[in-house]
């Protein structure tokens, strides 16, 4: 089989599982909290990518990390998915999963003005064009199907969604910076979390005793939102003659994912939801245009 023909099968896998990951937050969230989830989750993906590490014959590399390749994953650690999921499960325990997915799409944008100050880039014109389209698109998503009377969706949980975009567009950058193999660094990244999250729950008193329902929602998380999922993405990009016509099938998820949420949640799929969700990618798609043509 043709190195292009897999990284298709890799990428449509991942979309796939990735298109299931709202209803599953909702799911989960209705049996435990936001920061249970996420340890179960993370734990998950720990387990999940020290198989696939062993697989590899990589699990020595992880052994032999540095200080600074330590100290690396500890802050990337804490931006995701530490930081970045409690924002976004919180916002999806308060939406409906058709506002919350979308609104958390725009990190792409927030990617640009953040590599300002980060990267020392200039900003061109078409990203503020794009930001405005999307947000555009935000605004509609949020409105819940009254466009002209809006306020009908959670404002905290609004901003929660959208906010979360600016840690994992703050971890994208940084995580640049780190030259280690994805797959190795994605394991440090979910045990550092995984200690943060027992020693936040420890604080906080946030355990909590786990349904049959709650467990197997919280290890599908684990393994098609982050750990397997993760890799199969990586693995496709890796193996793709041209990584863009591979990223671009990113954007299908979200339509499957309104797919999924219709059937199994039960959700009546506003029409400003999908006319928002069409601006949010017609406003990230402008701006990679841009890009691509000024390379």
């Amino acid at each position: 089989m043709k190195d292009s023909t897999r990284s298709y099968i890799y990428a449509g896998t991942a979309v796939l599982f990735w298109s299931t990951i709202a209803t599953a937050f909702k799911i989960a969230l209705g049996e435990m909290s936001p920061s249970m989830l996420l340890l179960v989750a993370s734990l998950t993906s720990v387990a999940v990518l020290t198989i696939i590490a062993f697989a590899e014959g990589s699990l020595r590399e992880v052994l032999r990390s540095t200080r600074h390749n330590l100290i690396s994953s500890a802050l990337l650690a804490l931006l995701n998915p530490f930081i970045y999921y409690l924002i976004l499960l919180e916002a999806y325990s308060r939406l409906p999963a058709q506002v919350a997915q979308p609104l958390n799409m725009i990190w792409p944008i927030v990617l640009v003005f953040l590599s300002v100050p980060l990267l020392k880039q200039k900003i061109p014109a078409r990203s503020f064009i794009s930001l405005f389209i999307s947000f555009a698109g935000v605004y509609l998503v949020s409105s819940q199907g009254s466009p002209l009377a809006p306020g009908r969706s959670d404002l905290t949980g609004v901003i929660l969604a959208t906010g979360s975009s600016l840690f994992w567009a703050l971890y994208f950058i940084l995580n640049m910076r780190d030259k280690r193999a994805e797959s190795i660094k994605l394991l440090v990244n979910f045990i550092f979390a995984s200690v943060y999250l027992l020693i936040y729950m420890a604080l906080t008193d946030r355990f909590m005793p786990l349904t049959l329902k709650a467990l197997a929602a919280g290890i599908w998380v684990g393994i098609f939102e982050m750990g397997l999922t993760f890799y199969l993405w990586l693995r496709a990009l890796k193996l793709a003659v041209t990584t863009d016509r591979i990223s671009n099938l990113v954007f299908l998820a979200p339509f499957m994912s309104l797919l999924f949420i219709s059937l199994i949640l039960k959700e009546h799929i506003y029409y400003t939801t999908l006319a928002g969700l069409i601006l949010i990618i017609a406003g990230i798609v402008y701006q990679n245009s841009g890009r691509k043509a000024r390379e």
